[in-house]
């Protein structure tokens, strides 16, 4: 990653090539709200196949479920939710608009990890920190970051529902199901990838921290007395995936959360930090949550979450490893780590160095000059050949054919094939331009196929 890069640079990017926009934009936005275009759905995608590949389907031990977004609100309340789910807000005293206390202590040089609400407000006043309108700050408050909604035709206390603020509940409500079903041997875990809600009270920094976002999750559970084996294996697992998204080890940072800095159900929490444009900030994280959540589920629901060793009578209720991560994150760090900027022939280009496996565009097939009949022909029939074996082939005959190659690098695909005249009279051969090296070569159509 280029010390040179911003994130204003991957935001104009992102939106000029249809990866990312702002949400309802046609309207003036939603802020904290997102929609990905063309290319970003495909960028998201991979990733997420990618994800669903290394810790699912190239495993033995994983089952995927998808449960349901609305969930009955017991869920959320057995698990601490409704109680904790909280941030501490303070409020423009002039003008009303509120901000996440901890984030105006940080963009005012104060590290508040760790702090009280209260230790928070008294930070603000020993250092004299303003709202970013220059006016004095009301005290902070707690601020539930659900998202409320009723389920059916009257509104009242029972028909309260939520917007998931995460899917790792949707997994352990799911956990006797998955036994009962499969009765798989312990360790195991389970799997899942969906939409999430926060109602952030100042969302921000692009993708990084919005109020609707995707997570692939995992709860992987475990003998009481061998969490720390799975716990470092799926740790080493992680490691494992984020190289295969291209991201360098030295842009990486283990963080062993402190005790007081831990969620309330970890009694160990490794987050995986990342050198963004924004600074080093929170990738994923991989937590212990001992029994938390199926004790509770056990507590409130008065059903067993036990349990029952194969060929033995030993019961416990499973402790649990999870390993977290944020779709739009992994897609940030993807963005930022590919963006790069250089010169050629004296003029400034912009690429993106994605892996082949992540690119939303393997190869684009163009014909040398789209006004000559029998190269467009021929490089339709190219086209149509890559388009069948790879998928995700594009066609481009816009502009001349510099305009053709830095629009395709911007987009990050990796090899333009080119069918020019050499093609049609002497032998099958087609010109495959480079992204990253913007090398041209002599490729037979055979072994492009190949």
């Amino acid at each position: 990653m280029s010390s040179s890069v911003n994130m204003e640079d991957i935001i104009s990017l992102a939106k000029r090539r249809g990866f990312i926009y702002p949400g309802s934009d046609v309207y003036g936005g939603l802020r904290g709200t997102w929609d990905y275009g063309p290319l970003g759905v495909a960028l998201k995608r991979n990733i997420m196949n990618l994800w669903w590949q290394h810790f699912v389907d190239g495993r033995d031990d994983m089952y995927g479920v998808d449960a349901a977004i609305l969930m009955n609100q017991k869920v959320w309340q057995a698990s601490g939710h409704v109680d904790t789910f909280v941030d501490p807000l303070c409020e423009d005293t002039v003008n009303h608009r509120r901000f996440r206390t901890d984030h105006i202590l940080k963009d005012n040089g104060v590290d508040a990890e760790g702090m009280t609400m209260e230790q928070m407000d008294a930070a603000i006043a020993e250092h004299g920190i303003k709202s970013p309108d220059g006016n004095p700050l009301s005290a902070s408050r707690t601020f539930n970051m659900m998202f409320t909604t009723h389920v059916g035709p009257t509104s009242d206390d029972a028909s309260i529902s939520y917007l998931r603020p995460e899917t790792a509940q949707g997994i352990f409500t799911n956990f006797k199901n998955v036994v009962d079903s499969f009765y798989p041997d312990l360790p195991f875990g389970i799997a899942q990838q969906g939409k999430a809600f926060r109602n952030e009270i100042s969302p921000r920094d692009f993708i990084f921290r919005s109020r609707e976002f995707e997570q692939m999750e995992i709860e992987y559970f475990v003998h009481p007395e061998k969490w720390e084996e799975a716990f470092e294996e799926l740790l080493a697992s992680t490691h494992e995936f984020l190289v295969r998204l291209g991201l360098k080890p030295e842009h990486i940072h283990e963080l062993d959360v402190p005790e007081a800095d831990r969620a309330h159900y970890s009694k160990k929490t490794i987050d995986i930090e990342y050198d963004f444009p924004i600074g080093k900030e929170e990738l994923m994280g991989i937590a212990y949550r001992t029994d938390f959540d199926l004790g509770n589920i056990q507590r409130v629901s008065s059903k067993s979450m036990e349990y029952t060793v194969k060929g033995t009578n030993e019961k416990f209720v499973p402790h649990v490893i999870e390993p977290s991560f944020g779709v739009e994150r992994a897609l940030m760090a993807v963005l930022s780590n590919a963006y790069r900027e250089d010169e050629v022939n004296g003029e400034k280009r912009i690429y993106l160095a994605l892996p082949e496996h992540l690119a939303p565009v393997r190869y684009a097939v163009s014909p040398l000059l789209k006004n000559k009949p029998e190269l467009v022909e021929k490089a339709r029939e190219v086209y149509r050949a890559l388009k069948q074996k790879y998928g995700n082939v594009s066609w481009d005959d816009n502009g001349n054919i510099g305009k053709r190659y830095r629009r395709q690098d911007e987009i990050g695909t990796p090899h333009v094939v080119v069918i020019d005249f050499e093609t049609i009279e002497g032998g099958g051969t087609v010109t495959v331009r480079e992204r990253d090296t913007t090398e041209q070569r002599r490729v037979s159509i055979a072994e492009l196929l190949g």
